[in-house]
């Protein structure tokens, strides 16, 4: 038998999907070793054999393929563990880094501290020479310049080298060429030049991209490698594939050449399963794990990219899917403020030493302590009983906020329970009232091992009509791994207007960009028939200072003049989409030009043919158990029902709880949920 996998690293827990053949997914989890993910990875695969009946050796054996998203760049950022590393720009252009794009300050922010620059002003250096905006060089590369800058280097004791300079997008020849120079005096450090990570004509985002990009290149390659050697020590001899920020998949010697791709992607296969899992045009997508609730969504059907990520004070500089994070998790710990207000998160027990009840050490009241007392875990079924948990350990923990608060432990649960769902929400309505989108039209997935907890109170908080509780949602992130295709993006700067549109050479930029994007995809195995590509353009109206990103169809890669009003009208429906107005009189200006390479794999919709028998009968609850209930201000036994017991047209009324092996939903009075052919429980609210 040959399987399929994907491993997503959480804060708390691993996650390990695996694919039959025939479409049957079975989902696995093991606790997060932070510092060593790699032990991680490899210990759920063990624990993913042992529920095959399988030695480790044989199981990995049959594992033809495995696709991973990696939070190891991300926690470097975040917790600014990177490399240090040196910059050279062009003479006069110091401060790039320093000046960014002016930040947009809110109305009220009249005093602003400037934050620091990326890179410190002492490991950037400048060199003369300069290209200008049509590719012709004014003033020759001074080598003596760089040869002086990695002097300077090397006495810092810097890590990895980033060059931006002006127009190397139009003419990389100054870029290269300080490439070389470094290969021959520095041959073993590590270069990112900024033309080839993010090529795009403003400066900032440009060079950002390439600073984040080259302190993070030794990090990410070192992970990479002591994976696979991992990998290929436990017997794993398939194919590996990591997920990138723009919700795809590309081989590891890609992202070894960009690794900035691996920044925030596991977070980006979670709106890709939502994605396959519903048909709905509006779709909110919250997936809450032990340390933060990640929340994203799709509009029209479509993923939504920003080309505005932000990294501490810093833009990331590409573009990625759309997603955003609060401290909002299971291990998210409640603490009252000197205020006397009860507050949650953003710190978190995280995997070590995890909640309270865990009885690891850990006594800080965490989210899943206070969700123990109120009765709605069961601490002797937690991941299907392989976990044991204490509600001793977590009565004592949430006391603590009880006697601080002076109000009943049971009152002190629901408050952490609450809280933390109203930070849930604020997460939400960033991404959906303040972009366009009303809550109460859309539908919401639920990912992540405790979001079937919280959605009850959240939807009716948020006005949600319907909302769906995925049969493997504790592992939805690894199921887009799954489900989702290789993907490579490239662009490139081509300036022309609605003034005087150069169709030929808009044409020659989109002709290259196929060439590059055909090259990565037959890299990747993939087959002619199983490959497509997706054109997209940067525009703005003239004298605008930011572009929007529009799609649009291309026969062949060509345009020709003919195709120009289908691009202007597309960008004029884009824009009043965004920001509510349109202006068909004004110049329209094309910047960028883009091209999405996108490969699918060999039974990668395998899942789509797996179907649950029918229920027969009205579903029996396994059990009952007294659970917390706020509306009633009281204690009420609830039935309890086993999601593997439930077949397709299964209904559940509210109040109910449903256990599965790896999560516990919680349906409130008036929710109605219904089992679909794939396990899905789809919930509609009175």
């Amino acid at each position: 038998m040959a399987y399929q996998v994907c491993i997503d690293i959480g804060g708390t827990f691993t996650d390990c999907l695996v694919s039959e053949p025939g479409g049957k997914i079975s989902i696995f989890k093991s606790p997060t070793t932070p510092g060593e993910f790699e032990k991680g990875f490899i210990n759920v695969l063990h624990v993913a054999a042992a529920g095959y009946g399988l030695d480790p050796a044989t199981f990995m054996t049959a594992i033809d393929l495995i696709v991973h998203g990696s939070t190891v760049s991300t926690n470097a950022l975040v917790e600014r563990k990177t490399v240090k590393v040196g910059l050279i720009l062009n003479e006069g252009h110091q401060d790039i880094l320093v000046l960014r794009e002016g930040p947009r300050k809110g109305a009220f922010q009249w005093r602003l501290d400037y934050p620091e620059p990326y890179v410190p002003r002492h490991l950037t250096k400048t060199a003369r020479g300069r290209v200008d905006a049509r590719g012709r060089e004014l003033t020759p590369l001074s080598r003596s310049d760089v040869e002086a800058a990695i002097a300077d280097f090397r006495r810092y004791g810097v890590e990895a080298i980033a060059v931006g300079l002006l127009w190397s997008v139009v003419n990389p020849i100054h870029e290269t060429t300080v490439r070389d120079i470094i290969a021959q005096a520095w041959p073993e450090i590590p270069v990112t030049l900024s033309h080839e990570v993010n090529p795009m004509s403003r400066e900032y985002k440009r060079i950002i991209a390439a600073a984040i990009d080259a302190s993070i290149n030794p990090i990410v390659r070192t992970y990479i490698e002591d994976l696979r050697q991992a990998l290929s020590q436990a017997g794993f001899q398939g194919e590996l594939l990591l997920a990138n920020c723009v919700g795809g998949m590309m081989p590891p010697a890609e992202m070894r050449r960009r690794p900035i791709y691996s920044v925030m992607s596991g977070p980006t296969l979670a709106p890709m399963a939502a994605l396959a899992l519903s048909d709905e045009a509006n779709v909110i997508v919250g997936d809450m794990g032990g340390t933060t609730f990640d929340v994203s969504a799709l509009r029209d059907h479509q993923i939504i990219v920003t080309p505005d990520s932000m990294i501490h004070d810093d833009s990331l500089g590409i573009a990625k899917v759309d997603v955003r994070s609060v401290g909002a998790g299971g291990g998210s710990i409640a603490w009252v403020d000197d205020g006397g207000l009860l507050r949650v998160g953003p710190q978190s027990a995280g995997a070590r030493p995890g909640p309270a009840c865990y009885g690891a050490g850990g006594t800080a009241p965490t989210v899943t302590d206070a969700n123990v007392v109120l009765g709605i875990i069961d601490p002797d079924y937690f991941l299907g009983g392989r976990i044991k948990i204490s509600r001793e350990l977590a009565e004592k923990a949430v006391a603590s906020i009880a006697t601080r608060l002076g109000i009943p432990l049971l009152d002190a649960a629901y408050a952490i329970q609450t809280t933390s769902n109203h930070n849930m929400v604020g997460a939400i309505e960033e991404i959906t009232i303040r972009e366009g989108i009303n809550p109460r039209d859309s539908f919401f997935v639920c990912g992540g091992g405790a979001t079937a907890i919280h959605i009850a109170e959240m939807a009716d908080i948020l006005g949600l009509k319907r909302y769906m509780i995925p049969r493997f949602m504790a592992g939805l992130s690894a199921f887009g791994g799954l489900i989702s295709d290789i993907t490579r993006e490239e662009s490139a700067v081509f300036l022309t207007s609605t003034r005087r549109f150069d169709a030929a050479g808009v044409s020659d930029i989109l002709a290259r960009l196929k060439v590059s994007g055909e090259a990565f995809l037959e890299q990747a195995g993939v087959e002619p028939e199983l490959r497509r590509f997706e054109f997209s353009f940067l525009g703005r109206y003239e004298y605008q200072s930011w572009e929007i990103e529009v799609h649009f169809e291309a026969d062949e890669a060509r345009l020709d003049a003919a195709k120009l009003p289908s691009l202007v009208e597309a960008f004029h429906q884009m824009h009043e989409r965004i920001y509510s107005i349109r202006s068909d009189r004004d110049v329209v200006e094309f910047t960028n030009w883009k091209l999405r390479a996108v490969g699918k794999r060999a039974n990668q919709d395998a899942w789509k043919d797996f179907r649950l028998a029918d229920q027969a009968t009205a579903p029996v609850a396994k059990t009952h158990r007294p659970a917390y209930l706020h509306e009633t201000r009281r204690t009420s036994s609830l039935p309890v029902y086993d999601m593997d017991q439930l077949g397709a047209g299964a209904a559940l009324d509210g109040p109910c709880l449903v256990e599965a092996t790896t999560f516990t939903a919680f349906l409130k009075d008036g929710h109605r949920g219904r089992v679909d052919p794939q396990g899905n429980i789809v919930v509609t609210v009175d």
